[in-house]
């Protein structure tokens, strides 16, 4: 698999002789992300907080339905611990070449138990949203209002081991506006899209805030139990929600 966001050993000057895979997948997904990073005025806390070595789940909220969030998360995660994030993400980016070749450049994984456990098996970081779409998609009336948290990254993280890293991405929300969720029940069961109301992404403030490690006294045996994993799945929902409620207070505009 080409590394999507890999910093490239030398400096790139003749790019007229560059191959079309290694300008696609290369070139432009890093000189993209540095310029988002500008773009957005891109602020980072906490990164001490990242294990170096070991299975570990990264947890953030998820919003602005482009997903940026996950794109720009991936990038700094690379660029900055050196270990190569793998994106648990919607089915849907999987239904077609066209788009699951992409996906894959981006480290992008179809977001299933088994994929989650062979990887952090392997001692690799994986960044699961606990909201998923519900949290992606949701009205921008909503905004910074932490939707359910679905239980498998508890049930990953039990049986694997693994640290899970609760992670805070604030600017996502005012970047792309949602103006209601879509939910489709008559011919495509489960499906929820939004509804945006910008395509072109507004210059708000971004943030990212990596909150200390979670570890859980129980193993594997506990996988199984519904009562528990919803538990730990609401207080590290809860813990989240509060320091987002923190930030809030001091964010003023997410324009300025």
């Amino acid at each position: 698999m080409i590394n999507f966001f890999k910093k490239p050993n030398e400096k790139v000057f003749n790019l007229p002789s560059l191959g079309k895979d290694e300008l696609l997948y290369k070139v432009f997904p890093r000189l993209f992300m540095e310029i988002l990073k500008k773009y957005f005025r891109l602020e980072i806390e906490g990164l001490e907080n990242i294990p170096a070595h070991g299975p570990i789940i990264i947890s953030p909220n998820h919003s602005g339905f482009s997903g940026f969030d996950a794109m720009i998360l991936a990038y700094i995660l690379q660029e900055k611990t050196k270990r190569i994030p793998r994106v648990m993400t919607h089915h849907l980016w999987f239904l077609t070449e066209k788009t699951a070749l992409p996906a894959q450049k981006l480290g992008f994984i179809e977001a299933n138990f088994e994929n989650g456990i062979r990887l952090l098996k392997k001692n690799n970081m994986i960044v699961l949203f606990p909201e998923g779409e519900n949290g992606n998609f949701k009205s921008s009336s909503k905004r910074y209002q932490l939707q359910e948290f679905k239980r498998g990254f508890i049930r990953m993280a039990l049986e694997c081991d693994a640290k899970v890293i609760p992670t805070i991405i604030l600017g996502a929300e005012e970047t792309h506006i949602n103006l209601k969720k879509l939910k489709f029940s008559k011919f495509l069961t489960g499906l929820v899209l939004p509804l945006p109301l910008n395509v072109i992404p507004l210059p708000a403030k971004w943030k990212i805030i990596f909150m200390k490690p979670v570890g859980f006294p129980f193993g594997p045996d506990k996988v199984g139990d519904s009562e528990l994993c919803h538990e730990l799945a609401n207080e590290i929902k809860d813990s989240m929600q509060k320091r987002i409620s923190i930030e809030m207070k001091d964010r003023g505009s997410g324009y300025l």
